[in-house]
């Protein structure tokens, strides 16, 4: 009894923890699909570099309106889509791939990002930009982080098929399809709403965490699409939990704390799942399954 009054008790008692459980729980419903497929289309380090391309649009919202949600969102989705359109422009005009003009505009939006916030903000407002502030969740963000969840459930459901044939074979699927380029640049729109969802609740440094993590974990157990699907969002709503439970007892800050469970979920995976590191026998299985 005692075990369950302290699993709970933080989320009855306070309302500043359940703001921050429900909107976790919408991050995890929302995120962890949209990190699966980052998966599979080898763009994980993708998703990392726009998560910090949000920041000069977010801080421009705060320069502006000061901690005000509309803004800071607003400008981070601008400067998300910015920066995912541009990248693929400056790579199909130039000699540089999509890759190498991310990670330019990841370090230059990075450093404007920080320069402004420091300018106008104190050190703990930037804090709160780099690293997120998931028990400050209010009525708003959760009205934010909810809408951004059910739009991304509909607009997976929409383009799942050429997005997981975009995933196998996306040569083909242009070829074969005039779905390409909503299922390349609707998926691109997800990431940014979603990036931009995580950032109210973990920071610009860790958004990005949440897709990944639960996916690369889901994905050492399961071959199957569907069922990684399903599995990454419980991952990341495990952690969630377990992370705002530990915030609460131990006083560690909140996003580090999920961050940190869902690396033990990775970690312990990856030692103890059917294709982790321990798996040297018929790497063909491997091999993901629709």
């Amino acid at each position: 009894m005692n075990a369950f009054a302290a699993l709970w008790s933080p989320f009855l008692e306070f309302g500043f923890m359940r703001n921050a459980l429900l909107g976790c729980l919408a991050l995890s419903l929302s995120a962890a699909p949209v990190g699966v497929f980052l998966m599979l289309r080898r763009m994980s380090l993708t998703g990392d570099a726009m998560s910090h391309a949000i920041l000069p649009g977010a801080a421009i919202g705060y320069l502006v309106s000061g901690l005000s949600l509309g803004a800071m969102a607003l400008g981070g989705i601008v400067a998300g889509l910015v920066v995912a359109v541009g990248s693929g422009l400056i790579a199909r005009s130039t000699v540089l791939r999509e890759d190498v003009s991310l990670a330019a505009f990841y370090l230059l939006s990075l450093s404007l990002g920080v320069l402004i916030i420091s300018l106008r903000g104190s050190q703990i407002d930037l804090l709160h930009v780099l690293f997120g502030s998931a028990l400050a969740l209010d009525a708003a963000a959760l009205s934010l982080l909810s809408g951004i969840a059910v739009l991304t459930l509909l607009v997976l459901r929409l383009i799942y098929r050429p997005l997981v044939l975009e995933c196998a074979d996306p040569q083909y699927l242009r070829l074969v399809s005039r779905w390409s380029p909503v299922a390349h640049y609707g998926f691109l729109v997800l990431v940014v709403l979603n990036l931009v969802a995580g950032f109210h609740a973990l920071g610009t440094l860790m958004a990005v965490a949440i897709m990944v993590l639960p996916a690369a974990t889901a994905r050492l157990w399961i071959r199957h699409i569907v069922p990684l699907l399903l599995v990454a969002p419980i991952l990341a709503a495990a952690a969630c939990l377990l992370g705002l439970l530990l915030s609460y007892h131990i006083n560690w800050p909140t996003g580090p704390a999920i961050v940190l469970c869902l690396g033990v979920f990775y970690v312990f995976s990856m030692v103890a799942a059917p294709f982790g590191v321990l798996r040297t026998l018929h790497p063909s299985r491997t091999h993901l399954k629709g």
